[in-house]
């Protein structure tokens, strides 16, 4: 690792150096997986441009251009299988590129790392098939994982599912110490390369299914992005997506034993599909899942079941062959047998409460638009929020409390011009997931005065004196609380 390093830091492969060498236009085509506006940038024969043609590009490049921007490394890294040679060229055999990340590293402070996994599938029209055990690099549902997992500082964090080991380098800079697990052996071999690569030292890495591995052990913090294709659970799957359980059996696993292993106050956070099944609510069976724990499950977005089978399918890379009309058909026949009629895809945090006699809260959102990123403080915010209600658990207290609305909540009203109250009333945060909550002039009245100079009780006489109806305020202000319009002061 400590040469690979060396080499990486002398050509200055930064995600922003790099993007500026390839320019707009070949860094879009690459999103797409085209190469040739890459090739056509990447030219000199410098350093910089010889890695982005190497691993991002997936070229071949001459050998002596290679130990020009490996010195002494070539030979190693075939050994090793990062690279292959060939007479007179050498090429990647894993893809190797930068990743930007504002996480406290291991060694302090923040910048990009460099993660391993394997090439590409796709580019340049390319047939899209890879094999069983294909460890996936950096995509939309790691980033997005990353964004909602929770930066408090932890003693023991446990990355489940751990695949190139991504977000094992993520918890590493807030985790004393960090258990990375998988059940496929390449991926193992691969996270600890990027280990090596990025001289992290704080992760222990363990071979196994789900939480065999930790038996018996506890964690603050655990992140997982499990292989959560729902699939009739046959033998044709890919490790990195598909569980070869039935339906979403793997994620309710995930769920239902991982709470078993968080310790006290210890939070689980999953990024997940799940099946919404007709005559019965998906917040319900989500809830059943998290027990007797505390759980905030966020639906991002419900998918039908042929555009779901398509969009696996066409990931899987078999479109246009014999074998596509068969699975298609296969798996819509499945869903119908279980009365799937979409698919659920979001955030499941799961938290054990920090002690005894707490009545436990099961909430769900569904909740497809836009939200601040990384959206992690404000699930964090949710159970702090969560806790705080649970502390004013009488009128009483609830009339003493000094409450504050945050800056950014802001209040719209319709109505007819004139008229002497609005027909509507709704409150809508500009931060964190954005929620927007319907309210009565009452609760409006309250929000506004609370500044934490007044005790709610303090503003509802005011009001009453004013001759607002207040009756059912306090069931309200309570829900102003838990949504996040008002906080402790």
């Amino acid at each position: 690792g400590a040469g690979l390093r060396a080499a990486r830091d002398a050509a200055d492969s930064r995600v922003d150096a790099v993007a500026e060498r390839l320019g707009p236009l070949a860094h879009d085509a690459l999103a797409r997986n085209e190469t040739t506006p890459g090739i056509r940038a990447t030219g000199s024969g410098d350093r910089l441009d010889t890695l982005i043609r190497l691993w991002l590009l997936q070229a071949p490049v001459p050998v002596s251009v290679a130990e020009s921007a490996l010195p002494g490394l070539v030979d190693r890294l075939c050994v090793h299988q990062v690279l292959e040679r060939s007479v007179g060229e050498v090429a990647a055999r894993i893809d190797v590129r930068p990743y930007a990340t504002d996480t406290p590293t291991d060694a302090g402070g923040t910048g990009d790392l460099w993660v391993a996994s394997d090439l590409t599938p796709g580019l340049d029209g390319s047939p899209n098939r890879v094999g069983t055990d294909h460890v996936l690099g950096i995509s939309s549902a790691s980033t997005s994982l990353a964004q909602l997992t929770v930066r408090d500082q932890v003693e023991r964090a446990l990355d489940l599912g751990t695949g190139c080991g991504v977000q094992a380098l993520h918890l590493a800079g807030h985790a004393g110490t960090v258990v990375a697990t998988d059940v496929n052996p390449r991926a193992l071999w691969i996270t600890e390369l990027n280990l090596a690569l990025n001289e992290v030292d704080n992760v222990q890495v363990r071979s196994g299914s789900l939480y065999q591995p930790v038996a018996g052990e506890e964690f603050d913090l655990i992140a997982t992005n499990p292989p959560f294709v729902i699939s009739p659970g046959t033998a044709e799957r890919l490790v990195y997506r598909d569980s070869g359980l039935p339906g979403d059996t793997v994620v309710e696993r995930v769920v239902a034993e991982g709470r078993r292993h968080l310790a006290p106050g210890g939070l689980l956070q999953v990024l997940a599909n799940w099946a919404v099944i007709e005559g019965r609510e998906w917040a319900e069976r989500l809830a059943e899942w998290a027990g007797d724990c505390d759980s905030f499950v966020v639906q991002r977005e419900v998918m039908d079941p042929a555009a779901y089978v398509e969009l696996w399918l066409r990931d899987a890379g078999i479109c246009g062959g014999p074998e596509y009309l068969r699975r298609y058909d296969t798996w819509l026949s499945w869903f119908a047998e279980q009365q799937i009629t979409g698919i659920g895809f979001g955030w499941i945090n799961v938290r054990r409460p920090d002690g005894p006699g707490a009545a436990v809260s099961h909430q769900a959102l569904d909740w497809p638009y836009a939200v601040e990123q990384p959206v992690a403080p404000a699930l964090a915010e949710h159970f702090a929020l969560l806790d705080a209600d649970r502390g004013l658990d009488s009128p009483q207290a609830l009339r003493q409390a000094r409450l504050i609305r945050p800056v950014d909540v802001l209040q719209e009203t319709t109505g007819t011009p004139g008229a002497e109250d609005p027909e509507h009333i709704v409150l809508r945060r500009q931060r964190g997931l954005r929620r927007a909550l319907p309210v009565d002039t009452a609760t409006a009245a309250v929000v506004g005065a609370c500044d934490g100079d007044l005790t709610i009780g303090q503003i509802l006489d005011a009001l009453e004196r004013l001759g607002v109806d207040t009756a059912d305020a306090t069931d309200r202000i309570r829900e102003c609380l838990r949504e996040g319009f008002l906080q402790p002061a």
